[in-house]
């Protein structure tokens, strides 16, 4: 895949596969042959895939064929997702809901829920597999040894600090906060650091004494230069009424303004004021535009290295809030993809307890005119509460929770840093849905009524360009590789082997046992015809990708054999070299004709 480093992609042949492909021997040799469409997706199975399996005879002549056209993939219909976290009025989770208990509206029209799963914070956890020690020989001589039990994090928190909308006294204020929290860090803890800005960067670790250097490093870095007052001085909330919702009054207050910096009050001069006004909005949109697509860039980057980590994945978000303005379409885009990514997104309003200030910055004083400082100072005012509305959306919308006006920042930040005890992910199929890009309100409501608290996403964008099927198809496993949600459309099992080549390498074999019932298979040309993609990817400790794999099977199966191989199953082996350690092991298979999916999250220990 091309998006993964070191990651080749092989298309593999069944007839010269040996051991590469296995299938267990024993099955019937004639059997009914399948329908145009097989069976539906079968169950998962927990079946452990033997250390030693048998490889079977070459497979008939023909039944599988390497090509290099890509397989044509029928994309799964993507569910728009909502993370929904229930509470008592005592601030208590509530943890006994089921599917029923739920209602859902896509602007304002009930919906299906057509999935329904619960997740807790354990069900990140990664279990060790099985593993062998493979001797150099070969898989005959492999023996199971006593897998070490393997201590991975549990929790990686991606401490997200925006300095391109912090002021000099908000760093100040966090970074005495976080010094707090990372003295409560448990020992299954991994934290990174990241800033808007991208100047910092400290990758996840549980090193206290690094973490508390790197924030030495949050300081005040905006995007724009500050300290320069244009003429006239407008600030981005009210550009923002005067560009985008075209606000009359704004725009007067800043022709005013105009006409006293530039024309000495010359009411002459008033329509070279209105433009000169104008021309100070677009300038101003343009600036806080660019800052805030800086800030989501970053945010977006940060959410891919945290998406691919094994275990709890959030996000705390520290920022005094920006106005997305024109931009609301990137923050849905970003709680699609932290729900995706089963990402909780916490936000912590950097300014902690504050009164609105209406005298503005006093070390950078506005330069109002008497006649309209009045209006300046209003729209100071509802800036400073407009800045924290993006905060409230992105923590309701991925099931976090927004800490503002309090002090206590250092206790927000442990309360941020621990996901909720329980979230209820609800999904549904938007019903001719138009590709035009248009928003869609979501809400979510009880059906019985109760006066819970509810934090849910309020709504999201329509696509507006239809999506390449091949690309997405790619897309689709290259997002299930970087995730750890298990997936089961498909029943694989996965396995590992590994023997050491020398004291400072050894070579790791990741079995994936596929049974074929559940795969759904195109008859053409009296051939049962599909394409499996499995695409692996290795991690170490610390969730720092270390290699990976792909490999396209291309199945052309005459009946018997469809028949054999789908009692029997197979399994494919891929094989890494790597240096001793604590790894873990991701998996995704995906079928052309079906686009199901299947993942699967293994550990290895390779003892030095």
């Amino acid at each position: 895949m091309s998006h993964l480093p070191a990651i080749a992609r092989r298309k593999i042949s069944l007839a010269i596969l040996g051991v590469i492909l296995l299938a267990s021997q024993g099955a019937p040799a004639q059997a009914p042959a399948p329908q145009e469409t097989p069976s539906q997706s079968a169950p998962a199975k927990t079946d452990t895939v033997p250390a030693t399996p048998q490889a079977p005879a070459p497979a008939e002549q023909g039944e599988v064929a390497t090509r290099d056209n890509p397989a044509t993939f029928r994309v799964r219909v993507n569910l728009v997702l909502a993370r929904v976290v229930v509470r008592d009025a005592d601030g208590k989770v509530i943890t006994n809901l089921k599917k029923e208990d739920f209602l859902l509206f896509d602007n304002r029209k009930p919906q299906v829920i057509s999935s329904f799963s619960m997740e807790t914070p354990g069900m990140h956890v990664v279990a060790p597999t099985t593993t062998a020690s493979d001797a150099p020989a070969g898989p005959e001589t492999a023996e199971t040894t006593t897998t070490p039990k393997v201590t991975l994090p549990q929790r990686f928190v991606a401490m997200m600090f925006d300095d391109g909308h912090m002021a000099m006294e908000d760093t100040v204020f966090v970074r005495q906060a976080a010094t707090k929290f990372f003295g409560a860090l448990a020992p299954s803890d991994r934290v990174g650091i990241y800033t808007t800005s991208g100047q910092l960067t400290q990758e996840f670790t549980d090193d206290r004494e690094l973490l508390n250097k790197a924030l030495l490093g949050i300081i005040a870095r905006p995007v724009a230069g500050g300290g320069f007052h244009d003429c006239p001085d407008i600030s981005y909330y009210q550009a923002d009424l005067i560009e985008n919702k075209s606000d009359t009054q704004a725009l007067a207050v800043a022709t005013e303004d105009a006409l006293q910096c530039a024309f000495n009050g010359d009411p002459r001069q008033t329509s070279a004021a209105q433009a000169l006004a104008g021309s100070a909005a677009i300038r101003a949109v343009n600036a806080g535009d660019i800052q805030t697509e800086y800030a989501y860039r970053h945010v977006e980057e940060t959410m891919r290295r945290l998406a691919g980590m094994p275990g709890q994945r959030v996000m705390v978000f520290v920022s005094p809030g920006f106005i997305p303005s024109t931009l609301q379409t990137e923050t849905y885009d970003i709680i699609d993809r932290a729900l995706r990514a089963g990402i909780v997104i916490n936000t912590i309003d950097a300014r902690g307890l504050y009164t609105p200030d209406v005298l503005g910055d006093i070390a950078d004083p506005p330069h109002d005119s008497l006649k309209t400082v009045g209006f300046k100072t209003t729209y100071r005012v509802a800036a400073q509460f407009a800045n924290s509305e993006v905060l409230g959306q992105l923590a309701d919308g991925t099931g976090g929770t927004f800490f503002h006006n309090r002090n206590d920042v250092d206790e927000g930040m442990r309360e941020a840093g621990a996901a909720p005890a329980l979230a209820y992910v609800l999904g549904f199929s938007p019903q001719n849905l138009k590709v035009d890009g248009r928003y869609h309100t979501i809400d979510v409501k009880l059906a019985n009524k109760l006066k819970y608290k509810l934090q849910a996403r309020h709504g999201y964008f329509a696509p507006k360009t239809l999506t390449d099927p091949t690309e997405a198809a790619k897309q689709e496993v290259l997002q299930a590789l970087y995730s750890q949600d298990e997936i089961t459309d498909l029943s694989a099992d996965l396995h590992t082997q590994f023997f050491k080549k020398d004291s400072t390498m050894a070579r790791l074999a990741v079995l994936t046992h596929l049974e074929l019932k559940g795969i759904r298979f195109r008859k053409a040309e009296g051939r049962n015809r599909n394409d499996v993609t499995v695409a692996t990817a290795i991690f170490d400790e610390n969730g720092n990708f270390v290699t990976g794999g792909e490999k396209i099977v291309e199945m052309r199966l005459l009946d018997a054999t469809y028949d054999k191989l789908s009692h029997s199953g197979i399994t494919v082996k891929s094989s890494f070299d790597v240096k001793p350690g604590t790894y873990l092991v991701r998996q995704v298979v995906r079928d052309a004709e079906g686009s199901q999916m299947a993942a699967k999250n293994g550990a290895v220990v390779i003892p030095y």
